[in-house]
């Protein structure tokens, strides 16, 4: 027995050795500054899934069966390093940063490079330094971060439109959209029946960085969609180790940032009557731009989930976005999902990469003209409510505006899809192929009703336009890689194929005279009562292209990189349907060579320079085709009918509406780049400058024939000669003081000068903005005109009042006359240069960042201070500002003429975003073991803009284009800008 029990002894000591484990612990220290650093990956060597990552204080524990081995400790921003262990024991680790941002891994057209084998002039922004506050887009993020790069919002209404212009504008009718590619999948610019900004769909916290490739070296490889330069978008990616979750939530409570001056009650009763006016008051003291906005509440909760081993990785995220406009009515709703995957197999050779973003966006928007409006003419005299109930009795017979904007609907629900399968394949060293095959499927039905209404003095018909918009968007791409390297020569070759085929189609009616009865209009549209207007349309376009590239780097002193591509377009005519587009570019590294190598000031000094074209698709579908219809009117029949007495009784004829282009050509840009790049100081101060010039040519545009006999009034074409000139100088700087210490900061910047003309036109001017109601609807406000740049405003100069109590204009040409042939070239909508600067402060667990952006030499046309703020419609009891009551002699009938008079300084500095956060160890608060990290944040945007404009705020446009000529610098109406207070709170697990 005692046999027995002491075998039983020995094998449970057996067991408890066989089973004992090693355990390592120590602590994880950025080198030389020795400061903990958080979330770093520490794993077995081969065993990525079996790990752990550093504590807030950059603490680790693991455990091994193994007695001895090596463990690998990982962070991005960081160098892996592999540390062998024996037994139980205490490490102290320190992990040094890459040297540089020459070792970040840029992304390319088809690819990616380190920074410092990079050619062209790409600019990068990471996840990191994106704008923060309530976000919507991706141009919301970069806006101030990239020289060169000239974000624009078209108003202050949640997710709207915006001018992204690259190197100055190159097109007359194209506009400025650049080509976005999302993973790899290039997305269409056409209609997918979204009114605000197309871009809204993606989630930004799904966004790892953005590359804009900004000369024609770096973007000829997408050649006809890359006149306007290419954004490259990278949605986040899982990475072998631990899984991480993170949860971010933000509350923001937004207001109206600025008010226009128009005159309160009291104000408004003394100035009608001092301009003899009729003074209707209503007793009351209102102040309408504060009655019809409101403090708007927008929440965002995105919770994101990532990790995986050697073989796979993954990345997923779910985000909902809720964001009030200052205007009722005003909503933006985002519900997304993202998943990315990543499989390795076959010894690695054999590689799967997927991505699918899916997203439901809903979009309510009010009638933001007719409510702005509202809010600036308005009788400040009459009440808005009598007995609780809206006032029924306003002045002129003004149907209330409460009563009007819930009776105003517009909304907008849209689905999409954006998912790619990306397959590759390694079939000997270095020589790789890759196939994607990607889908981009939206659908959208809006839906615009005006509830019907009937009051004593008021009567509104219920209307209703529905419109349905489909796009399908599929691309199959097939690319060879052949990384190839002997002693000192580095090749990388790349040779594709691409086939894209877009199919838009759209559905619309509408209708109107619908009854009284509760019921919405969109829900009973058998009810209509007048004639129903139908609409349909569907393009199918296709692009097939041939494109290669080839990399060289001797020593990695020389580089060299050329490209060609060949598209192919379905927009185009047999005679010109393929377009070719080189580039060509070298590089120096400096820094490389004997005399620079061990310099202790010059860290980094590269050299580039570049020479490539690229051209622009964007052009309507099918204008290369002849197009016929029906007529019975004028010179289209004939009287067949001797009985007939009248047009009505001839029958129709088939005429042109548009005739066969066949030899309509791609719009070229041609654009040469020369560049530095630099670090001195043990890379404390980086920076960039940059020469470039471009040169659009060929430009499509649709103009009326010079023969008057033809059989269509306008038609498309190239332009003989005519070209819009480009050139500037682009410079970017960032400073970082020692990390090590509890007190640390960096500062930089960006400015860029750009100089934009149009040369060689035969035309006086090509209106590109026009004046809108009041009797001057169609007046040019600016346009296109030879050696001046885009967007020139050209009209009267306004130089005062004359004794008849009339406008009095600039006679500039001595005829003694005030015609159109006295118009002036008054300034231009463009700016002269754009500049950002930021500042980031560190306290221990402290941080702060603020960032500035603005322009300068550009002017605004306030078109709602020539239509509203003048002295007739004060006389009327409308309400103005001090406008009206400038020219104290100034008739009451006086016209409001497009002239200088409200052309005004467009210039701006705005404090875009600031942050303040603390990053709290969750070991403070007995969460250690639960959570890696707990950041909490308040962020101010829009806190301040100093202008001389004096509407809502100067950066906008809101102007018509006519003749499909892109507008600029026009203010009419605009929904205007809130400053926005955000909390946030960061979770990590």
């Amino acid at each position: 027995m005692k046999k027995i029990y002491v075998m039983l002894l020995l094998a449970l000591g057996f067991m408890s050795f066989s089973y004992a484990q090693v355990t390592v612990t120590g602590n994880v220290v950025s080198n030389p500054e020795k400061a903990p650093i958080p979330g770093v990956s520490v794993y077995l060597k081969g065993q990525p899934s079996k790990g752990t990552s550093t504590d807030f204080d950059g603490n680790f524990k693991i455990q091994f069966k193994e007695k001895s081995g090596v463990i690998v400790f990982s962070y991005i921003g960081y160098k892996t390093k592999e540390v062998p262990f024996s037994g139980n024991q205490t490490l102290t680790v320190s992990l040094s940063e890459e040297t540089s941002s020459l070792n970040e891994v840029v992304i390319i057209g088809y690819g990616s490079q380190k920074r410092s084998d990079v050619t062209g002039s790409i600019a990068s922004v990471k996840s990191e330094n994106f704008n923060k506050g309530v976000v919507a887009n991706v141009g919301q993020l970069i806006q101030g971060k990239v020289s060169g790069v000239n974000v624009t919002a078209a108003s202050g209404e949640p997710g709207a439109n915006q001018d992204i212009i690259i190197r100055g504008m190159g097109s007359l009718r194209s506009g400025t959209t650049p080509l976005y590619v999302v993973d790899g999948f290039a997305l269409d610019n056409s209609n997918n029946g979204v009114a605000s900004n197309p871009l809204n769909f993606i989630n930004p916290q799904d966004i790892e960085s953005i590359d804009i490739l900004k000369d024609a070296s770096a973007a000829a490889i997408y050649g006809s969609r890359a006149a306007n330069s290419v954004v490259v978008i990278t949605t986040k990616k899982g990475k072998k180790g631990q899984s991480k979750i993170n949860l971010n939530v933000t509350n923001a409570f937004s207001s109206l940032t600025n008010k226009v001056a128009v005159f309160s009650a009291d104000e408004f009763r003394r100035q009608v009557n001092a301009v003899n006016g009729t003074l209707q008051d209503g007793g009351a003291n209102t102040d309408w731009q504060d009655e019809l906005t409101r403090t708007a509440i927008s929440q965002n909760i995105n919770l994101s989930m990532s990790g995986g081993n050697e073989k796979s990785t993954y990345a997923a995220s779910l985000g909902v976005d809720n964001q009030e406009g200052i205007l009722r009515n005003s909503d933006l709703k985002r519900y997304s999902g993202r998943l990315n995957l990543n499989q390795k197999a076959l010894d690695d050779k054999f590689n799967v990469s997927f991505n699918l973003t899916g997203t439901k966006f809903e979009n309510s928007r009010p009638d933001a003209r007719s409510i702005v409006g509202n809010m600036l003419t308005m009788n400040p005299t009459d009440a808005v409510y009598v007995d609780g109930e809206p006032n029924l009795n306003l002045s002129n017979d003004i149907l209330n505006p409460i009563i009007s904007e819930k009776n105003y609907s517009d909304i907008t629900n849209n689905n999409r899809i954006l998912a790619n399968i990306a397959p590759s394949y390694e079939f000997i060293k270095g020589l790789t192929y890759k196939f994607n095959l990607g889908v981009d499927y939206s659908m959208s039905q809006r839906d615009i009703q005006v509830l019907p209404y009937r009051s004593a003095t008021n009567t509104t018909l219920g209307s209703l336009n529905n419109i349905v918009t489909t796009n399908n968007n599929v691309l199959y791409e097939n690319t060879l890689t052949y990384n190839f390297k002997k002693n000192a020569h580095n090749f990388i070759f790349l040779a594709g194929h691409s086939y894209q085929k877009i199919q838009v189609s759209q559905k619309s009616y509408n209708l109107s005279g619908f009854p009284t009865n509760g019921i919405e209009p969109k829900n009973q549209i058998g009810a209509a009562s007048e004639r129903t207007t139908q609409f349909s349309s569907a393009v199918e376009n296709e692009l097939q292209s041939f494109f290669g590239r080839i990399n060289y780097g001797f020593d990695n002193k020389y580089l060299f990189t050329a490209t060609m591509r060949a598209d192919g377009s379905s927009k185009f005519g047999q005679n010109n349907r393929y377009g070719y587009f080189p580039s060509v570019a070298l590089g120096w590294n400096i820094t490389k060579e004997d005399f620079l190598k061990d310099s202790e000031l010059v860290n980094n000094l590269k050299f580039r320079a570049s020479w490539g074209q690229t051209g622009s698709q964007e052009i309507p579908s099918k204008i290369t085709k002849a197009s016929y219809r029906e007529s019975n009117g004028g010179y289209d029949t004939y009287p067949l009918d001797p009985s007939a007495t009248d047009l009505s009784g001839y029958p129709y004829g088939t005429i042109y509406s548009r005739l066969a282009s066949p030899d309509i050509q791609w719009e070229v840009s041609t654009q040469t780049n020369l560049g530095l790049d630099f670090s001195l100081f043990n890379n404390r101060l980086s920076g960039t400058v940059d020469y470039f010039n471009k040169v659009s040519s060929k430009l499509l545009l649709q103009i009326a024939p010079t023969d008057p006999i033809q059989p269509v009034p306008m038609y498309y074409t190239n332009i003989p000669n005519m070209e819009i000139r480009n050139n500037g100088v682009e410079l970017a700087l960032d400073y970082s003081s020692d990390k090590s210490l509890d007190f640390s900061y960096s500062i930089g910047g960006n400015i860029s000068f750009t100089k934009n003309k149009v040369a060689k036109s035969a035309y006086k001017i090509l209106t590109t903005g026009g004046a809108q109601g009041g009797g001057q609807s169609g007046a040019t406000i600016n346009g296109i005109i030879n050696n001046q740049p885009i967007g020139s405003f050209y009209m009267l100069d306004f130089i005062g009042i004359g004794p008849d109590g009339r406008n009095q204009f600039a006679d500039t040409n001595g005829d003694g006359q005030i015609l159109d042939d006295d118009r002036i070239i008054a300034g231009k909508a463009l700016p002269d240069y754009i500049y950002a600067f930021y500042l980031n402060l560190k306290y221990k667990n402290f941080d702060f960042v603020a960032n500035f952006n603005g322009t300068a030499g550009n002017k605004i046309y306030n078109h709602v201070a020539m239509t509203s703020f003048n002295r007739g419609n004060l006389a009327n009891s409308f309400n103005t500002t001090n406008r009206a009551s400038e020219f104290l002699n100034e008739d009451t009938s006086n016209s409001n003429t497009v002239s200088t008079r409200y052309l005004e300084d467009g210039s701006f500095l705005r404090l875009n975003n600031a942050t303040l956060g603390y990053n709290l160890s969750p070991k403070l608060i007995g969460l250690g073991n639960v959570m890696d990290n707990i950041r909490l944040s308040l962020t101010g945007q829009n806190l301040f803009v100093i202008t001389k404009y004096s509407g809502y705020d100067p950066e906008l446009n809101t102007g018509t284009s006519i003749g499909e000529i892109q507008s600029f610098g026009i203010d009419y109406f605009s929904y205007p800008r809130s400053r926005t207070i955000l909390l946030g709170l960061n979770v990590a697990f």
